[in-house]
């Protein structure tokens, strides 16, 4: 599993099921952080759990000296997870990428359902995109900080 990691000050996502239907608000979050994720054919469970358990330990927020030290659970913030193919996009030959190394959605679903029950069950505060619909994400990074995990 792959996920791109904003600290921000707000993120939101829309989603509409098809072109002609509005959009609505499925998610949003105060401060905490935003985590696109992508999930690839060799990921497990164990995969969810490894990464739910680094996003909620992930130490990007200041303590009182403003050193990066505390994590989205030391300062009660929350995460919003937003399923994101892309990120498995392969551009080395040409300049349409591939998406053979994402996981099909049967596969992926319900692995990214694993991180967001995961880290539920860790004590942080969870809200989530529509799997398998045109979504549009808002957000405000903080710092701005920006990392790449990878589990």
């Amino acid at each position: 599993m792959r996920a791109v990691v904003q600290r921000v000050a707000r993120a939101s996502v829309t989603s509409r099921g098809a072109a002609a239907e509005p959009y609505e608000v499925v998610g949003e979050i105060g401060p905490g952080l935003c985590a696109l994720v992508g999930v690839t054919h060799d990921d497990t469970a164990a995969s969810a759990t490894k990464l739910a358990s680094k996003l909620a330990g992930l130490r990007v927020f200041g303590d009182d000296d403003g050193v990066m030290n505390r994590s989205v659970v030391d300062v009660a913030g929350a995460v919003l997870v937003v399923s994101q193919f892309t990120l498995y996009g392969d551009t080395t030959r040409g300049r349409r990428p591939s998406w053979a190394a994402a996981a099909p959605p049967d596969v992926a679903e319900p692995l990214i359902d694993a991180v967001v029950a995961e880290l539920a069950t860790l004590g942080v505060s969870v809200a989530t995109g529509r799997f398998r619909t045109d979504m549009r994400v808002d957000l405000v990074n903080d710092g701005p900080v920006t990392v790449v995990v990878e589990v």
